[in-house]
């Protein structure tokens, strides 16, 4: 069969390199063309277009890439209605690929899958009726997705398990290197190791990494080491890592979190990650206008927290710093205890076990596929 597939970040070139592999064991005869990354390129198929060229995050960035973004958006929908896929598959990225789905839903005889559903649980909860009418299946990867969608909305879902678990087991089974090897490697000293997770974009690590380096000089016992995201070239951290005592290591954020011994972490799958290497965390996230941010996030955002750890357990497991609580203050007395013999530290450690328990088996990626042939074998028969 023909997937056609729409990533739009670095994640979701991931998870999506995943699912093709997987759909490639299912189905045989499986043909791929795809908007995504190198991930999913070293699966096989056609990439119309990366995502780098489609990532822009924030209204001002939007606004300013209008032209590039319809552009994309047009090529898109021209290329799906030319291949004739049997199913359009859509993985995360919402503000793109809903309108995508819109458009197939409306005007071809195409089925439109979403997998790892759009966050509409936080906020833009209005979105649902997008879905209802344009999203044939979705796969959930968040547990208490099931709840929101079949409890609240009455649309059946598919909950899949999680890949982030999945693709952080296999690194644990694969990866042997010792702290001292992994030190001597990147040019790291003795002392223990923290990481310092500040986001996958420009402006997430504009406004989170300043207050984490300022963080890193109160606790000199301590070495801190910046996980480089993918998508960053190694001169946007130059500017903000020059003369002090912090390292980066780029494109090796899942080996760092094997020999920390905790972490401060901007929002995103990023502490989900990091709760799965049992490293305790901070969570941290800057944000314009604390005040007004806190004074709306009270008001508008539908959920009680921010990181996928706390969601998933519906408890405040690891803190979160946000808006107006952001601070390095702040950030320093939370991080010291969860440091080794930090007062915290073991009940955090106790709640990621059970944070585990609530995701549930392995095999997300496997689990998708499967139901996806499945689902689109019945289809192909119903119209024959």
């Amino acid at each position: 069969m023909k997937y056609y597939i729409i990533a739009g970040e670095a994640s979701g070139d991931l998870h999506a390199a995943h699912l093709m592999r997987e759909l490639k064991n299912t189905d045989k005869n499986a043909e791929f063309r795809f908007f995504g990354g190198d991930e999913m390129k070293a699966v096989g198929g056609t990439c119309v277009r990366h995502y780098k060229e489609m990532a822009y995050m924030g209204f001002v960035p939007v606004l300013l890439h209008l032209p590039a973004i319809f552009r994309n958006m047009s090529q898109c929908k021209k290329d799906i209605q030319l291949w004739q896929p049997d199913v359009v598959i859509l993985v995360d990225y919402p503000g793109f690929n809903l309108k995508i789905a819109k458009f197939v839903h409306k005007n071809l005889q195409i089925p439109v899958y979403y997998y790892i559903s759009p966050k509409i649980w936080a906020w833009k909860e209005f979105r649902i009726k997008n879905i209802k009418r344009d999203v044939d299946e979705m796969f959930s990867i968040l547990p208490f997705e099931k709840q929101f969608y079949e409890g609240k909305h009455n649309y059946p879902i598919h909950y899949v398990g999680n890949p982030t678990a999945d693709e952080v087991d296999l690194f644990k089974k694969k990866y042997d290197e010792k702290t001292e090897q992994f030190c001597q490697r990147h040019q790291l000293d003795k002392r223990p190791v923290v990481a310092l997770l500040a986001g996958s974009r420009q402006q997430e690590i504009k406004d989170n990494l300043p207050a984490m380096i300022q963080v890193a000089a109160r606790l000199p016992e301590y070495q801190f080491v910046v996980a480089g995201a993918p998508s960053i070239d190694d001169a946007y951290y130059a500017k903000f890592l020059e003369n002090n005592d912090i390292q980066l290591v780029h494109n090796e954020t899942f080996a760092l979190l094997s020999h920390a011994v905790a972490a401060l972490v901007t929002s995103g799958t990023a502490t989900l990650e990091t709760a799965l290497f049992d490293v305790p965390q901070v969570v941290c996230y800057e944000t314009p206008l604390p005040k007004l941010i806190a004074f709306l996030r009270k008001r508008i955002v539908k959920v009680k927290y921010i990181s996928l750890v706390n969601l998933i357990v519906d408890e405040e497991l690891v803190t979160e710093l946000v808006a107006d609580t952001f601070g390095v203050d702040n950030m320093e007395r939370e991080l010291r205890k969860i440091l080794p013999d930090g007062e915290g530290r073991t009940a955090m450690l106790e709640g990621y076990s059970r944070m585990r328990a609530a995701i549930g088996k392995p095999g997300a990626p496997a689990n998708a596929a499967r139901i996806i042939t499945k689902l689109l074998k019945s289809e192909t028969f119903g119209r024959s």
